[in-house]
């Protein structure tokens, strides 16, 4: 299971505004990896293209052993014309209400299920939007924030939640939060902007799997590192 980026060229239609020139990285195993960067050099743009929303680059960015790809983001919005619990059900492969049922528990969803989208909070939201990805077939997720306005406490049970359940999947959470994605992931792709070379840095993350602190010294060290390549 593999990302493979060479040499990736793109700009936004009907500009000459490049958001990529030349981007090399490679993430070459299955876990739960960041991307990592200020606002605005290309984090979503590179989520959109390997999701396949956004064609018309040049160079090769391709996925091996990647059949489906979802694309979870932060301000997508459900039809308030079923509640909660029925737009989960719905989207349920088949032979994973089990598993659906400890999403709820875990994302602390259960007491909202007779709701309407609208009805629920920003955080709320976008907990039954990642949920009803995780339970459909899938072999990439790309979360684009997809844990805003989530607290700490909640973010961080959903993440061992997901690393516990899809030890086998590819993540590729987009994150500000340096000491998050410092601690839970395995890889972070900094992405530090076109004018800058190189314009992505890999750092090894602490890919922490139970909620048992870490080491405060090496957790500080992968921040730093973040921070520097950024």
């Amino acid at each position: 299971m593999r990302i493979h980026c060479n040499h990736l060229t793109y700009r936004y239609p009907a500009t000459s505004l490049y958001v990529f020139k030349d981007l090399d990285f490679n993430i070459s195993e299955p876990g739960f990896h960041a991307l990592f960067g200020p606002s605005g050099v290309g984090k979503t743009t590179l989520a959109r293209l390997l999701a396949g929303k956004e064609n018309d680059h040049s160079g090769a960015l391709r996925t091996e052993a990647v059949s489906r790809i979802l694309y979870s983001y932060n301000t997508e919005r459900l039809p308030g014309w079923a509640s909660v619990g029925m737009h989960l059900a719905g989207v349920t492969r088949e032979g994973q209400k089990n598993r659906l049922e400890e999403l709820e528990t875990v994302f602390g969803l259960t007491e909202h299920l007779d709701s309407r989208f609208g009805q629920l909070s920003m955080g709320q939201q976008n907990r039954v939007n990642l949920a009803r990805y995780l339970v459909q077939d899938f072999d990439l997720l790309i979360m684009d924030e997809s844990l805003a306005n989530v607290d700490e406490a909640t973010r961080e049970k959903i993440i061992l939640c997901i690393k516990r359940i899809f030890p086998g999947k590819l993540f590729l959470y987009i994150s500000h939060n340096v000491a998050e994605v410092a601690r839970f992931c395995r890889e972070i792709l900094v992405l530090r902007g076109v004018r800058r070379s190189p314009q992505a840095i890999s750092i090894h993350g602490q890919d922490q799997t139970s909620d048992d602190r870490s080491d405060a010294a090496e957790l500080e060290r992968t921040m730093l590192e973040i921070v520097h390549a950024s």
